[in-house]
């Protein structure tokens, strides 16, 4: 091979991989909500930001690595920042202080997860000793983490110096602020915006976006409240897991022994309920097998799709949300394709490609579309059929080809799609297989409570009930407004809100949609 043939064989390789790492990079957009923020971004923050962002994505095994302990760990921030009234989007906060290394240590002596000073951690009620030290647990640092950001919110009353006073400390931030942004739901993020909220927001967008492409481990963290003095060896024989196993997940306990006393003990299993018999315990708070079929079985995923993330309030604009992690639009009116793709700036034919639609189809207001290729498998499972939809409709929802939907499942007319169907998402059903039907799970009996054991619902469950002495009520939503600003107004919780309008774990609301209100 000639040497000029050589070096052009080689520019090219080398522009091809540079383009394919900077498509999976999600990119910085103008504006974007935060809590109950509307945050505007100029264009010099915004190619700051990204920098960071692509810093945090320059080395794949890293990043995979630190997505795995993200997807472990922070459903339980997410729940505890939420009971104690925070915006759980605050849980990406925990990211950038400790990477969620549990025993992470700063050369300011700052120890676990949200990275506490010994005399901080104990004033937000954290027990620090030779035996125990709760920096090194999730659930306990992160109500720490809470309480010490709410009071913080309390005294400066805007999200975004709350964060910075995590840095600075409340005295620092408010001598740096002063009452600039006191009471500010527009907040414009520049040059000169404290580093600290500009290197929050690019984790906020780095992990937000790419989690489920870089994650693929489905085990989750258990939790079981266990009663001292014990040892490792002794509860790792009874939960059928390694002691390693339980002292790296319980680094609280700083000797590695539990001392007397009732604490929550930490370990991954993929069905997330203990095996064999518990001693010494006072109290189990698991969730029961009948809760597992009804709660956490993939079929009853679908009400979280389609995941929508990014500048919300530009939907239909392109580069500004996110469809199931893909690039995307909503569309603002009923149309043609032809006059859409124009819209947004895209040829018709690439527009009805990437979206597995004839000619001859409309574009319904309010519906999502991809602008970017959609995967040969969606992040979840499988799907159950529900009335009304299509082969389509259900490629659509996950981000799935249709053709690989069809292959998977080895079906190819909507006339064969069948209310109840299991349809899968990620692998494909093998040749003569049937597609199995889906019937709900029977409730389970109550269960008998005793001196030795007591079991509670988990986290997970709700229960959906009016209170005979609360009224209901309505609001619409209006250009600006966030679940968390619409709770506070109505003094209920934001999981309330969401249980009582059926909303997903997006918080996907709309201008002009009108929600129920409970008022007590």
């Amino acid at each position: 091979m000639k040497p000029q043939l050589r070096f052009y064989l080689l520019f090219f390789l080398l522009f091809s991989v540079s383009t394919l790492l900077q498509a999976q990079i999600p990119q910085v957009p103008l504006e974007m909500e935060f809590a109950d923020l509307t945050l505007r971004i100029h264009p010099q923050a915004q190619r700051e930001i990204q920098l960071d962002v692509d810093a945090l994505y320059r080395n794949p095994t890293y990043f995979k690595l630190k997505a795995d302990r993200v997807n472990l760990y922070l459903p339980i921030v997410e729940r505890e920042l939420r009971s104690q009234g925070v915006p759980d989007e605050l849980k990406y906060l925990v990211i950038q202080e400790s990477g969620l290394v549990p025993d992470a240590v700063s050369t300011s002596n700052a120890v676990g997860f949200w990275q506490f000073k010994q005399g901080t951690a104990e004033e937000v009620g954290l027990r620090v000793d030779p035996q125990v030290d709760e920096r090194r647990s999730i659930v306990a640092s992160t109500r720490g983490a809470a309480t010490y950001l709410k009071k913080h919110n309390a005294a400066l009353n805007n999200w975004m110096t709350a964060i910075v006073s995590y840095q600075m400390g409340l005295g620092g931030a408010k001598a740096y602020f002063g009452n600039q942004y006191a009471g500010q739901k527009i907040v414009v993020v520049d040059r000169n915006t404290h580093w600290y909220f500009k290197k929050f927001l690019a984790h906020r967008i780095a992990y937000q976006s790419s989690l489920p492409v870089f994650t693929a481990t489905t085990a989750r963290l258990s939790e079981v409240q266990i009663q001292g003095p014990t040892t490792f060896a002794s509860l790792a024989k009874q939960f059928g897991v390694t002691e390693a196993h339980l002292i790296e997940f319980n680094k609280w306990a700083v000797n590695g022994k539990v001392p007397a006393g009732s604490f929550t003990l930490f370990y991954v299993k993929s069905s997330g309920l203990p095996e064999g018999p518990v001693a010494n315990q006072s109290q189990i708070t698991q969730t029961t097998p009948a809760t597992i079929a009804a709660v956490s079985t993939p079929f009853k995923s679908a009400n979280s799709y389609p995941k929508i993330s990014g500048n919300t309030t530009k939907a239909s604009q392109r580069k500004q949300i996110l469809v199931n992690n893909l690039e995307g639009v909503q569309a603002p009116a009923n149309t043609t394709t032809s006059e859409f793709s124009e819209e947004i700036g895209m040829r018709e034919k690439r527009f009805l490609r990437l979206n597995d639609l004839p000619e001859t189809e409309k574009v319904d207001q309010g519906a999502y579309y991809y602008t970017e290729k959609k995967r040969p498998s969606a992040e979840a499972d499988t799907h159950v059929v529900e009335a009304g939809e299509t082969l389509w409709s259900i490629s659509q929802k996950y981000g799935i080809r249709l053709a690989s939907l069809k292959s998977k499942n080895r079906i190819r007319k909507d006339a064969d799609l069948r209310q109840g169907m299991v349809l899968n998402l990620k692998e494909s059903r093998k040749r003569g297989e049937e597609i199995p039907m889906y019937q709900e799970p029977a409730s389970a009996p109550p269960t008998p409570s005793s001196s030795s054991s007591q079991v509670t619902a988990s986290p997970t469950q709700s229960k959906e009930s009016t209170p005979s002495s609360a009224t209901e009520s309505s609001h619409t939503v209006r250009a600006g407004e966030t679940l968390f600003s619409i709770s506070k107004k109505y003094g209920i919780t934001v999981e309330e809100l969401k249980q009582l309008n059926g909303i997903g774990s997006q918080n996907l609301i709309t201008v002009g949609q009108k929600l129920r209100i409970l008022i007590r």
